[in-house]
Parts: C-alpha cells; structure tokens; sequence
C-alpha cells in the first residue's frame, strides 16, 4: 500500500516547503486520523500519548483555511498549559507560517504583562499561551477574543489537574459561540468528559490509544533500591558503567529533591547536568532546556510540572528518581524519550513504599515493567533523608474520652452554681471606694471656694 505524505494534504505550497526543509514528508498516524475532522469545521476531541505528533496534527488542518483578519484580532488560539509548551508551540507556529506573513505571538505569566501588551500594537493572527495570561490579557483589553473562530486547548487532562478550570471557563465565555473547538489530551479522564459535557456539542473522538497505553517502542525498566540515598549511588553507577546514558532526563516528586539531587550529582559529575522546576526563572529554564538541547549537559533534572512541557530530541533515557503519585504521569513521563518513531529507555528506582504506586501504573497500562537485578557493586546506603523518616509515636500514648460537660469542662460544684447577674448584684449595691487624704484636702479647697 502506497504511503500517504503531506502533498497528499493539499497544504498551501508555503507550507509543504516548509516542512520538506525541516525532513517531514509523511504524516504520523494522529495527524493522519486529525485532518479530515478538523477541517469538518466539527468540535474535535484528540486522544493522543505524548510524542505522537499532536501539535502538527491540529496546526496544519487549521493553517490549511486560515485567512488574513485585518481587524488585527486573533482568529486562532491556541491554549497549553506551561511556559516552555508555549514557547515550543510557538516557535513550530513561526516556522510553519514564515511564508504567509502571519502574526504569531506567544505569552505566558511570570513576565512583565504591560511588555507583553506591546507585542499586540501591531495585531495578531495566531494567539499561543497558557490560560491565566491570556484572560488577564482580555480582562485589560489588550486583546480581543471575539473573533476567534478557531480554540485550540493542548494537554486538555494536564490542564484541569493544575487547575485551570476557572480560567478555561472564563475564556469560553469571552468567546464568541460560533466557532470550532479542537482539543487533544493524553488521557481521557473524568474531568475531562465533565468539561466536554458543559461546554462543547458532541464532539468527534480521534483516538490513536486507549487512554493509559505507553509507547510500545518505549523499553520499561525498574530497580527495586533500599532509599532516597541508595537510588543516587545506583544512578551514578549506572552513569558511569553505561555510556548509552549520554541524553537522560531525570524525574523527581518536588522540587526539594529535585534540588538535593542536583548537588549530589554536581559533586558526582561537574557541569554535567542542570536542574529545572517551577521556582527557576524563565530564562534559566529555557537556557538549560537549550544546552540538554544541543547536548551541552549529559542530563536534566526536573519535576512533574515539566512532565508535558519538554519537546527535546533524541532522549536516550527517561529514569523516574521517584513513582509519580498518579499513575498517569508515569505515561507522560516516559513519554519524552521513544519520541518521532524512534526507541527509548526508562528506568524507574522503586522503593518498598512506592511497589504499590508501580502497581498501580502495571495496572493502567496493562503491561508489567521488567524488574532488574540490584547491582551487588552498589552501596546500600543506609542515611534517611528527612520524608523517609518514620513518624515519631509518642510511647504510653493514650486518648482521654471527652464527654459533653466532662473533661476540662467539668461540671461545677453546687456552691460555684451561682448565676453572675453582671456587676456586684442588683441587692447589694457597689460598695464606695475608699478616699485618700489628698482626695479630701482637694474636697476641702473646692467647698472654700464656693
């Protein structure tokens, strides 16, 4: 059977030239399944694991009837949920659309929001950025969304879970009613069908996998490690026996550990590896994102909120320092390497807490995780970092049974039973007090006087 490519789109030239300069010629199968749908004119829901080609799969159907607005007034906007998702999402926008003179911009909070207006002086056509920046935007007036005849929302599942439900609901309302809603997300959850049943008309299911599959070129491993301290002897071990390990991307639960580990590693392997979470500026994370990029660094540590927002090449090795909590973001994490048809590798260090989280995982996907042999030449390390430390049990701990009226409230003896009628009482007026001899010269003086 003859394979489809992109000419097979019909795509302006413009664009077709575009993607023939960066080696894209054949469509992945979500942005296969995407065109037609979209370009319906339909509500469309896309359910889609990370890495498969979402963000071309929206792109090119809706740049393919995209026309000129000489109002100024985006037309087409596009909703993620991170910073660096905006700033990706817009550079493949930019590039896409360098021959047809549109106007894309990207915003996102944390930056100076009167600079951000600016960007606006001279119109826009494609409007990218997270939820909350967008609606202050429009809130000021800086921008219009009236004429947005084309919402895009990426990482739909990811945005209700950091919250952005308010937000999604204030721009629908800002927005004219007539106009087509493209939404992709990884997992199809409970939230999600709540927000599709509220405010979109039966949208049509492009689905490429159930909800919860990985990448099945994606090869799962996982350690079982004593602690927090005995994961970072076995990650250095790995390090340094392996040299595949030359692109890793390495999760932590919070940024505290994040951080621990950075200085751990830094002492273990010098410039080799950076660190990114939500508390680093924007410049320092996109910095460190670029130099993982180009392979400037061996490795990058990060968080869950990272999770969706890194698109970078050629990851050799997702490891999971640390089970995410929910299971789904055990998808999204593996999901950054086995990208663009290519294998990948992740390893997982689990320890006896979290064989259940890893179980939890097995079981959403359907699929175990290959448990490998401890290596004996790794140390046990038997120091407790602070969150692995047992809870302190008071001994000869006990509870005292309150019951109405007992306890610190005991019931009164009969000769406390009085009532307080407020003051001395009503039958005994206030006895005077007593008056100085300074009190009665000054008495005397005044009667003098008089």
């Amino acid at each position: 059977m003859e394979k489809i490519t992109f000419a097979d789109f019909e795509l302006p030239e413009k664009i077709l030239d575009v993607l023939a300069d960066s080696n894209l010629f054949e469509p992945t199968p979500i942005q296969e399944k995407s065109l037609k749908p979209i370009l319906s004119g339909r509500d469309v829901m896309g359910i889609a694991q990370t890495g498969t080609g979402k963000t071309l799969a929206y792109l090119l159907p809706v740049l393919k009837t995209w026309k000129y607005n000489k109002n100024g007034n985006p037309t087409i906007v596009i909703l993620v949920p991170t910073r660096e998702l905006v700033v990706q999402v817009t550079e493949i926008t930019k590039n896409l659309t360098q021959n047809i003179t549109a106007r894309v911009i990207g915003i996102y909070g944390g930056v100076n929001i009167k600079t951000q207006k600016l960007l606006f002086d001279g119109g826009c056509d494609i409007l990218i950025g997270t939820p909350g920046r967008i609606m202050d935007l429009a809130i000021d007036n800086a921008i219009s969304l009236k004429e947005v005849q084309k919402l895009i929302v990426d990482e739909f599942d990811e945005m209700l879970n950091l919250g952005f439900k308010s937000q999604l609901a204030n721009i629908f309302t800002m927005m004219r009613e007539k106009r087509q809603n493209i939404l992709f997300s990884a997992t199809m959850t409970e939230a999600v069908d709540e927000v599709l049943d509220e405010y979109f008309a039966n949208p049509v299911e492009i689905s490429l996998a159930k909800s919860g599959t990985p990448l099945e070129k994606i090869e799962q491993l996982a350690y079982k490690v004593e602690n927090f301290n005995t994961k970072i002897n076995l990650l250095e071990h790995l390090l340094n026996t392996d040299k595949d390990f030359s692109k890793v991307l390495i999760f932590c639960n919070n940024k505290k550990h994040a951080d621990y580990l950075y200085t751990k590693i830094e002492e273990l392997f010098p410039d080799e590896f950076d660190v990114i979470h939500s508390n680093k500026s924007q410049n320092y994370r996109l910095n460190a994102m670029r130099s993982f990029e180009n392979q400037e660094i061996r490795g990058l540590i990060t968080t869950d909120i990272m999770a969706r927002g890194l698109d970078i090449s050629d990851i050799t090795h997702v490891i999971n320092f640390e089970i995410p909590e929910i299971p789904e973001q055990y998808i999204h994490r593996i999901g950054r390497t086995g990208r663009a048809d290519k294998n990948g590798i992740s390893v997982s260090f689990v320890t006896k807490k979290e064989e259940t989280l890893l179980l939890d995982i097995e079981l959403l996907m359907d699929k175990s995780v290959v448990v490998k042999e401890f290596p004996s030449e790794v140390k046990i390390n038997p120091v407790k970092i602070p969150s692995e430390k047992d809870e302190i049990v008071m001994k000869n701990a006990h509870t005292v049974k309150i019951e109405p009226g007992g306890g610190a409230f005991h019931e009164k003896k009969d000769k406390n039973k009085k009532e307080n009628w407020g003051g001395p009482t009503k039958r005994n007026p206030p006895k005077t007090k007593g008056v100085n001899r300074g009190q009665q010269k000054a008495k005397a003086k005044a009667k003098k006087k008089k």
